[in-house]
């Protein structure tokens, strides 16, 4: 009875929050209401005033198009804080905006997703940040566990679950069992990095410079890893590099095929390599229970059959890819005392002792 009231006030006193800090995007679940916001990581700041001008969606469409004294900038690279100051302002606007209406007395308590392998100093600066933009209690879960847990996996179980969330800057592969993860990888090879090759390819091939949102739009649309029944054609614009003027070209599927390749077959091998490194018995389950595809990557057409014929295990895309982290630190939220091992609790140095 005092458990349960004493849960209630709680509840009134503060709000729950799950966050999946992301590269590209970032994510807000709230227990009761489900993901209510998915912007992307992008902040504009006026440089003559210091000022945020715009965050999430807004300033995303500023990206290549600001004039000198505005820039658009990614607080996050390759899943870690590059800009604390901006992280900070981005944290808080989002967290106001989940709880607009619903302001508490205390600051809500916070679970935020980061890649697997950071550092101890990296995850520091995410719960600094956290907390400078009005969070109460900061948990950290590392993000191959937290979308493990937001398609149900039976991760408190002795049997092998593997899962592999091809992000925006990292891709994380990891095998999890017994409320652990077993054996772990984190890559720089994902959605920034797809981008970054079309737009290369795009330059080598046909002589015309495109941008960063149109190559992601070039990869969302044209992007497929097997061939299809018809060819995906797309026209682009781009500046030509002889001429300097404007010039449209058609990209295909088989252009981003060729673009993507070569990072495509480096992310097998790490896939493999995690394998190759997990006892046995796990990789016995992974082999019977299948791999898990999550993140905005697992959407590119035809990668879980790709990946299927090339690693000999099935490849499957779980349900809703793109939410699953954040559901994963709703799961957490629900019971914290429950998830308190698979937490990542910071970690402090000891002073050096005076001999």
């Amino acid at each position: 009875m005092f458990e349960r009231l004493k849960k209630k006030f709680q509840k009134w006193l503060s709000r729950d929050i799950g966050i999946d800090l992301g590269t590209a995007n970032t994510l807000v679940y709230v227990p009761g209401k489900g993901v209510i916001i998915n912007e992307p990581t992008v902040v504009a700041i006026n440089q003559k005033t210091g000022q945020v001008v715009a965050v999430g969606k807004e300033a995303k469409r500023m990206l290549g198009r600001t004039p000198n004294h505005i820039i658009a900038v990614r607080p996050l690279v390759d899943g870690v804080i590059s800009d604390f100051e901006v992280t900070e302002e981005m944290l808080a606007y989002f967290i106001g905006k989940a709880l607009e209406g619903n302001r508490t007395l205390l600051g809500p308590r916070v679970v935020i997703g980061v890649p697997s392998g950071t550092t101890n100093v990296e995850r520091r600066a995410v719960r600094d940040a956290a907390k400078s933009a009005g969070a109460r209690e900061v948990h950290v879960i590392e993000e191959p566990m937290a979308a493990a847990l937001g398609i149900r996996l039976p991760v408190d179980e002795p049997v092998g679950s593997m899962v592999v969330d091809i992000g925006g800057g990292t891709t994380d592969i990891a095998i999890i069992s017994l409320g652990g993860i077993v054996h772990s990888k984190n890559v720089k090879i994902a959605g920034d990095k797809f981008n970054t090759d079309i737009i290369s390819y795009i330059r080598d091939e046909f002589k015309i410079l495109i941008g960063e949102r149109t190559a992601e739009h070039i990869k969302i649309t044209a992007g497929a890893i097997l061939p299809g029944k018809e060819a995906i054609e797309l026209s682009v614009r781009g500046r030509d590099l002889v001429t300097g003027l404007p010039r449209e070209v058609v990209v295909t599927d088989s252009d981003v095929r060729q673009a993507i390749g070569i990072s495509m077959d480096n992310l097998i091998e790490t896939i493999r390599e995690v394998l190759e490194m997990a006892p046995p018995e796990v990789v016995a389950d992974v082999m019977h229970r299948g791999i898990y595809l999550v993140g905005g990557g697992a959407l590119i057409r035809g990668l879980d059959v790709f990946l299927t014929e090339w690693l000999k295990v099935p490849v499957g895309i779980a349900p809703e890819p793109l939410t699953a982290v954040a559901r994963g630190t709703g799961v957490v939220l629900e019971d914290v005392a429950a998830y308190r091992d698979i937490i990542l609790e910071e970690e402090y140095e000891l002073p050096p002792t005076v001999s």
